[in-house]
């Protein structure tokens, strides 16, 4: 049966950690104003809906990515406020991991806009 009650919980605590890695993280906020911007730019250019499909794939792989790698910066510094090898190369695999996808991301943006740019 559906519990209503742990369904909000649920909601709460995710809109709740999205609030504080917004509040926390320098480059959520930079990822977040691009998301604004593409989506500026996707009504501007009245893209097609499977460009905004992609498009909005795109935004929540590097969203998701950041939000994922803040909860492992964050286990990583509870776990032990030393230099540990193996803290270090889950952060690095974490913001290799928002690297990538931001990558990716940019390059979907470029396919999408940059021929509409261009024929202005």
């Amino acid at each position: 049966m559906l519990d209503l009650g742990k369904l909000r919980s649920s909601f709460r605590f995710g809109f709740a950690g999205i609030r504080q890695v917004l509040a926390s993280e320098q480059n959520m906020r930079i990822h977040s104003a691009i998301t604004v911007a593409v989506i500026g730019a996707g009504i501007f250019f009245q893209i097609e809906r499977w460009e905004w499909a992609v498009l909005l794939l795109s935004i929540g792989m590097v969203l998701t990515a950041e939000c994922l790698n803040t909860g492992i910066e964050r286990l990583g510094d509870r776990a032990s406020s030393d230099n540990d090898e193996l803290i270090g190369l889950a952060k690095d695999a974490g913001a290799a991991a928002v690297l990538i996808s931001s990558l990716a991301a940019a390059v979907v943006g470029l396919i999408v806009f940059l021929p509409r740019v261009l024929s202005i």
